[in-house]
C-alpha cells in the first residue's frame, strides 16, 4: 500500500569550488560517496546520492560546480550543472560565511534566477567566524535572492545540517521511493573506485598537476572462491613531467597513491583488494570529445 504522507524528490547541490559541497553530502548519507579534496574540480560527474528515511527519499544530483568554462570539459561540466537546475525539485546552494559576495556567487545568482525551483541556502563553515557575525552573513544573501530557506550549517562537525533535511522534506512533493532502501547511490562500482583513486592522487600531489588527471578502470574482478578483487588502473595525465611526478623517485609516489586508495576501496567493497595502477600521457585530452567520453563523461550530457 502507498504511504500517502511519502515525499521522494530530486535535490541539487550547487555552489563554487571548494564550499564544502562533497563533505556536506557525505556528511548527510553518512558514508563516503562523493570524493572530497582542496583542489576545483574533485567532482565531474553528477554522483547522485540516496537518502532515505521513514518520511521519505531525497535523491541527491551533486552537479559539478558552475563556473566560466575554459575548454571541452569546462563547457560540459557547466551545461550540465545548468541544466541540472531545472530538472529537480529543491536547489540547495552551499556558500561561505562571507559578507562580500564575489564574481563567482553572482554568477550562480543569475543562473538561479532563471528557474522556479525553490532555494534554500546554506552558509557552510560557520564554525569559523563569530556567532554575531552569522546575522550580517544571512543580511547579505537575502539582498541578493529570494530564498526559500536560510540555513547556518558547519558540515565539517555535523552542526546543523539535521536542519536541511528537514527543510528538503518541507518543499519536496508527495510521491514513491525510487530507490530500494540499501541503495546508497546509482554511480556503477568502478566510477567510484576511480573516483576514489583520483581522490587520493590530487590529496597526494602538487598544486600544478591536478587538473589535468583522470583515472580509467581497466579491469576489475573478483578472484573465484576468494574474497580478493583484482583491480587494474591508469592515471591518464596531459604531460611528461607530470607522469614523473606522479610515478615519484623509485616508483614513491605512484605507491604512496595506491595505497591510500586501496585501503579506501577494500572499505567499500567490504573486500580485500589488489590494486594495480599505471601512469600514460594523453596530451589535451580534456579538449578531446573522444577522450571526456571514455573517461566516463557522458556526451549526451552536453
Amino acid at each position: 500500500m502507498e504511504n500517502k504522507a511519502y515525499k521522494s524528490g530530486f535535490v541539487t547541490l550547487i555552489g563554487r569550488p571548494n564550499v564544502g559541497k562533497s563533505t556536506l553530502m557525505n556528511h548527510l548519507i553518512g558514508q563516503k560517496i562523493a570524493i572530497t579534496s582542496k583542489k576545483p574540480q574533485t567532482t565531474r560527474n553528477r554522483i547522485q546520492t540516496v537518502y532515505t528515511s521513514q518520511e521519505g527519499q531525497i535523491v541527491f544530483v551533486d552537479t559539478p560546480g558552475i563556473h566560466k568554462a575554459k575548454n571541452k570539459l569546462g563547457e560540459y561540466m557547466v551545461n550540465v550543472a545548468e541544466r541540472t537546475l531545472q530538472e529537480v525539485d529543491v536547489v540547495l546552494w552551499l556558500v561561505e560565511p562571507t559578507n562580500f559576495i564575489g564574481a563567482g556567487e553572482r554568477h550562480i545568482a543569475e543562473q538561479i534566477q532563471k528557474v522556479k525551483t525553490p532555494v534554500i541556502l546554506v552558509i557552510n563553515k560557520v564554525d569559523t567566524i563569530k556567532k554575531e557575525e552569522i546575522l550580517s552573513v544571512i543580511d547579505t544573501y537575502r539582498k541578493i535572492y529570494e530564498f526559500a530557506e536560510i540555513i547556518p550549517v558547519s558540515a565539517l562537525k555535523g552542526d546543523n545540517t539535521q536542519t536541511i533535511l528537514e527543510m528538503i522534506f518541507k518543499y519536496l512533493p508527495y510521491g514513491p521511493q525510487f530507490y530500494d532502501e540499501d541503495t546508497v547511490t546509482d554511480q556503477p562500482q568502478r566510477q567510484i573506485v576511480a573516483e576514489l583513486i583520483r581522490e587520493k592522487a590530487l590529496r597526494c600531489l602538487d598544486e600544478e598537476i591536478p587538473h589535468g588527471i583522470a583515472v580509467s578502470i581497466e579491469k576489475m574482478r573478483g578472484r573465484k572462491g576468494g574474497h580478493i578483487v583484482d583491480i587494474e588502473a591508469t592515471i591518464i595525465c596531459e604531460r611528461d613531467s607530470h607522469k614523473g611526478i606522479i610515478i615519484g623517485k623509485q616508483g614513491a609516489m605512484l605507491r604512496k597513491i595506491g595505497s591510500a586508495a586501496r585501503k579506501e576501496i577494500e572499505d567499500m567493497l567490504e573486500e580485500k583488494v589488489n590494486l594495480q595502477l599505471w601512469v600514460k600521457v594523453k596530451k589535451d585530452w580534456r579538449d578531446s570529445d573522444f577522450m571526456i567520453k571514455n573517461f566516463g563523461y557522458d556526451k549526451k550530457e552536453i
